[in-house]
């Protein structure tokens, strides 16, 4: 696995996939190989999150560190190589390795990482960094892209344009991945849309099973002891649209909204919150603890303003029979379609009505997160996404004609990646 971000030295929902996904790999009798850059993290972090992942002990971290430190990933970002790390990397892949999985590279080594190394390779498309230099696709950080201006919209980011993305590297360097692998069917055809010309499959993600939680409604958390709540669970970003639910539960009295999560936008937020009783900040919340936070709300509510491609936090919801209320954009409205367990809004007159509707029907409640659960069990379970993976693997193999380590992943027995 090569990736940017992994935990505990990560952001969000990528790190949160690869760590799960090396994990289930590993309890299966695979031996896994995780690469990750240290200085990336620390370059865009605050602190550090208390290690609270464990790994196993079929999993081995290369937590990469340059004595040139944030330079690093810098020159990474300008120049599209690896730079001061390319021989670490290349040292970590002499190994061999039957499968190299890129997830995130953007700062641990550019395209230029993907010629790296021998095997079957395959990219999870976590964001739109392949088409987009923002990761993205959130034009001139207003709205959702629908049509590019790249360079002057990276200055709006306030980040230096990269210049290698106007040169060939990115397209040349994309031939040495045999598939591409898209999280939802919008973020595949997003990027059909947007021109890239390489072979991708949908393969959604899946999130852990967890030891069942009592479920009680009302559950006691804050100042305000038993008044129902709805929960926000992510980054504080702007583009997650959270300062849009703000304005609305400071009208709204028959429930209060909860927010789990940290980010670069969370003084804002706490600006236009107040001293409102009715909204509270619950900062970084381990696995544990949001198991909790979900079982007891109502329901999660997912406000995205840009194109997010598929939001793990809603199958958490999902795993624990909690529904889910969604902004119509991007690849989340998908889940609903496939799952029926929960509710679609375009307006904040539409998110008031869907929370008022589960707010005094119980028994929706119940229906929708019954809804959930079942399409989770059916679709988003480790058990399912990894026999779908290995397949992936396989057929991948059997098109390069390696029959043996195809075969080899199919079987109890150890294999690398």
């Amino acid at each position: 696995m090569i990736t940017t971000f992994y935990p505990p030295f990560s952001f969000g929902g990528d790190g949160v996939f690869v760590h799960q996904l090396s994990n289930e790999l590993a309890k299966r009798g695979h031996c896994v190989d995780v690469i990750h850059c240290i200085d990336a993290y620390r370059l865009l972090a605050r602190g550090e999150h208390e290690n609270t992942y464990n790994n196993h002990p079929n999993v081995t971290m290369h937590g990469l560190k340059s004595r040139f430190g944030f330079l690093s990933p810098i020159a990474t970002q300008q120049t599209g190589y690896p730079f001061f790390k390319s021989t670490q990397v290349r040292q970590i892949l002499e190994k061999g390795f039957d499968v190299i999985h890129y997830h995130n590279i953007s700062l641990v080594g550019g395209p230029k990482i993907l010629e790296y190394g021998q095997g079957i390779k395959l990219y999870t498309m976590h964001e739109y960094w392949l088409i987009c230099p923002t990761h993205v696709l959130y034009r001139f950080k207003r709205t959702a892209c629908t049509k590019r201006n790249c360079f002057f919209c990276t200055l709006m980011h306030k980040r230096p344009p990269q210049l290698w993305r106007y040169t060939r590297l990115l397209e040349a360097a994309s031939k040495n991945v045999d598939v591409f692998i898209a999280l939802s069917h919008f973020l595949k055809d997003k990027y059909y849309e947007m021109g890239f010309n390489f072979p991708i499959v949908h393969l959604p993600p899946f999130v852990s099973a967890q030891e069942a939680t009592p479920r009680t409604y009302g559950h006691s958390i804050g100042e305000l002891p038993g008044k129902p709540y709805f929960l926000f669970v992510g980054r504080l970003e702007k583009i997650k649209g959270v300062h849009t639910l703000i304005p609305v539960f400071q009208q709204y009295d028959k429930a209060r909204l909860l927010i789990a999560g940290t980010g670069s936008y969370e003084p804002r937020l706490r600006e236009l919150a107040g001293r409102d009783a009715n909204i509270e900040f619950l900062g970084h919340q381990s696995e544990r603890q949001l198991q909790s936070l979900y079982h007891n709300a109502v329901a999660l509510i997912h406000p995205s303003l840009c194109f997010e491609v598929f939001g793990l936090v809603n199958l958490e919801a999902f795993r624990e029979r909690t529904p889910v209320i969604m902004r119509n954009m991007g690849g989340m409205p998908e889940l609903v379609e496939e799952s029926g367990g929960g509710l679609v809004y375009t307006s904040d007159g539409d998110l008031i009505a869907a929370m008022d509707h589960l707010m005094t029907s119980p028994s929706l409640c119940q229906e929708l997160g019954t809804r959930g659960y079942d399409a989770y069990t059916r679709n988003w379970t480790a058990e399912t996404h990894i026999q779908r993976y290995l397949a992936l693997v396989h057929d991948v193999a059997s098109s390069k004609g390696k029959g043996s380590p195809g075969r080899r992943l199919l079987s109890p027995e150890a294999a690398i990646f």
